[in-house]
């Protein structure tokens, strides 16, 4: 708008407007594009790490009650499941909201490992024990898998120059719609409105590719507090 009110009057004829009307209507169609599907990328990977860790949650749960069932001596190896999951938990949510540039390489944990050991030390007395102790150790390896999984994805953000580019495209669009619009209070607070809502589709698209930070971040109690503590 500052602009406009300093251009020759033949920079603003219709031809100059069909030109710049052609162009954004271009830039538009590609904005739209790459924000679809930004959207959709980002709500993928929301969806997919939010989905590993209810697998996490159930397996825990799961796993608590094999040795549940295959009786008291497994006490041991369920009081190390309740500390390892905590410390789990814990984990994973830090790394996955730290700097991707600061990972480090991965690297069991003792609880884990002296969980796994418990599991392998049980000495089963029946073909029932045996069963569950196969099953028990199954389970064990399936969340370690999902907890590679989760580790894998740790850090992965949008790359910045994509977010550039998007940006210098919205802002192209709204520069070329204030170039022709009259300067009153009308077209201001309409631009700001579509400003806002082009600018929360952005907001949208970050907070959905970090599920472990910010306002939409998956919730880590459900997996903290699956297990309630050993009764005897």
């Amino acid at each position: 708008m500052f602009l406009r009110s300093r251009l020759p009057e033949h920079h603003l004829s219709g031809d100059t407007k069909e030109v710049v009307r052609l162009g954004t209507g271009l830039i538009g169609t590609i904005a739209a594009l790459v924000l679809g599907l930004m959207i959709g990328s980002a709500n993928t990977t929301f969806q997919t790490e939010s989905s590993q860790v209810q697998q996490l949650t159930a397996g825990v749960v799961l796993l608590d009650r094999t040795l549940a069932q295959y009786g008291p001596e497994a006490d041991s190896a369920r009081n190390l499941l309740r500390r390892g999951v905590a410390s789990m938990a814990d984990r994973i949510w830090r790394e996955n909201s730290s700097d991707p540039g600061k990972s480090e390489p991965f690297d069991a944990s003792a609880a884990a490992l002296s969980f796994y050991d418990e599991i392998l030390k049980l000495s089963p007395l029946n073909d029932a024990q045996r069963s569950l102790q196969a099953r028990a150790i199954s389970t064990a390896d399936d969340l370690a898998k999902t907890r590679l999984l989760l580790f894998a994805n740790a850090g992965a953000v949008i790359p910045m120059p994509f977010l550039v580019v998007l940006i210098s495209w919205l802002a192209i669009i709204f520069a070329s719609f204030s170039l022709f619009a009259d300067n009153n209070a009308t077209t201001v607070v309409a631009l700001c409105i579509f400003v806002l809502s082009a600018s929360a589709a952005i907001f949208l698209i970050l907070e959905l590719s970090q599920p472990f930070t910010g306002l939409m971040m998956i919730p880590g109690e459900p997996l903290r507090n699956a297990l309630a503590p050993v009764s005897h």
